[in-house]
């Protein structure tokens, strides 16, 4: 009988474990980061930037479940074939690469700063070059890390103290570049001398971006301090106090 209790306990006692464990679910919070988004444009032409960097804050939350995450990954945007589409400097897609970018300055990291940079696929198929794959690499990628590492050594002894505060595309200065123009056999859109807004110490201070290129809907950043910059030497576009101006308006 004694035997037979002490069982009887035990079974109990396995039970009421089982249950505590099943009565409650712990929760999941979705994780989420701030983006930056463009204020309003000046609506007619000029080189200099709206007089005010106030900002639309929208909150970048990720969605995606666990079983999402295990399929196969999506096409790259560079495997995908051009479109004609004008780029907006307000989605959400380009707000992510900006910050994307801005990162990579901060941590002084390419590779932080990849997803804000044109895609390898796309360039090859732009492209009428026979050297297109180490043109890419060589000068392309690799002038992209040095102005990272100059825009990284403009911040200072603190990098990490400087905020983002916008990026601001002078969108009416955007041209079609045909095929057939700057050794291209795919056509895209162009936009010089944009300007990355930051704040550091107090101070709102902001530098270049010297010309963005797109792809399929997209502005992706093709040259970040200069088109044509001195070998082996990173490059800063227009560091200033302030907005600064949008700078030259050539190039291709």
């Amino acid at each position: 009988m004694e035997r037979r209790a002490a069982w009887l306990g035990l079974v109990l006692l396995m039970f009421s474990g089982i249950a505590g464990a099943c009565g409650s679910t712990p929760g999941r919070a979705s994780a989420g980061r701030p983006a930056t988004t463009d204020p309003a444009r000046a609506g007619t032409p000029g080189t200099s930037p709206p007089t005010s960097s106030a900002a639309r804050s929208t909150t970048i939350t990720s969605t995606t479940s666990d079983a999402a995450a295990n399929t196969n990954p999506p096409l790259q945007p560079g495997g995908l074939p051009q479109t004609e589409a004008l780029p907006p400097a307000s989605s959400l897609d380009f707000l992510t690469r900006m910050d994307a970018l801005w990162q990579g300055i901060v941590g002084d990291q390419p590779s932080a700063a990849t997803p804000a940079f044109f895609p390898e696929g796309a360039y090859l198929q732009i492209k009428a070059l026979a050297n297109a794959p180490s043109d890419y690499q060589y000068r392309l990628q690799a002038h992209f890390a040095l102005d990272l590492a100059a825009a990284h050594d403009l911040l200072g002894s603190d990098p990490a103290g400087a905020q983002l505060v916008t990026v601001l595309v002078p969108e009416y200065r955007g041209r079609w570049i045909p095929p057939g123009a700057c050794y291209n056999r795919v056509g895209y859109w162009f936009v010089p001398g944009s300007r990355v807004v930051y704040r550091q110490d107090g101070v709102e201070r902001s530098l270049g971006i010297a010309a963005l290129d797109s792809w399929r809907g997209e502005w992706y950043v093709i040259h970040l301090g200069s088109e044509t910059p001195p070998t082996g030497v990173g490059v800063v576009d227009g560091p200033a106090t302030g907005l600064g101006s949008y700078g030259s308006n050539a190039g291709c």
